[in-house]
């Protein structure tokens, strides 16, 4: 399980330390774009999970075949070297618009990776409508 919110710096490699409570979850684990133009890492299990589930999605319909080109082309093996970093294959830096500080925030079954300007700007916006998302996710039964 993943959870919080960790600041930490790209080196001029590219490469990013991962919190040393998540490492042991990561071997297998697949790094892809994700939405809002942060970064998406999965477990190798978590991954297979919905793996299967964007393969099952209509063929003949442009939007499934889009979400699916953007998950599963982006994706990237992780590996972890001896200190714990991973490096970020240049497109997916590029897509995420990482600069030198980042944030990984822990999503319970993923991990995000975000520039940190965008981070603070993203959760401003949420934080402000707060109520009015609780109200939609109230109709929804949560």
């Amino acid at each position: 399980m993943f959870l919080g919110e960790y600041q930490y710096n790209l080196d001029s490699k590219g490469r990013i330390a991962i919190p040393a409570k998540f490492r042991k979850d990561l071997e297998g684990a697949i790094m892809t774009r994700g939405l809002d133009f942060c970064l998406f890492i999965y477990s190798a299990k978590d991954w297979e999970k919905l793996a299967q589930k964007l393969i099952a999605l209509p063929l003949a319909q442009s939007n499934s075949r889009a979400f699916v080109r953007l998950m599963l082309s982006g994706a990237a093996d992780l590996t972890l070297d001896n200190q714990g970093r991973v490096l970020i294959p240049d497109y997916l830096r590029k897509y995420a618009g990482l600069k030198k500080e980042v944030v990984i925030a822990g999503l319970y079954n993923r991990l995000e990776i975000w520039d940190q300007e965008k981070w603070n700007e993203y959760k401003r916006k949420t934080e402000s409508a707060s109520e009015e998302i609780a109200e939609k996710l109230n109709q929804l039964g949560i």
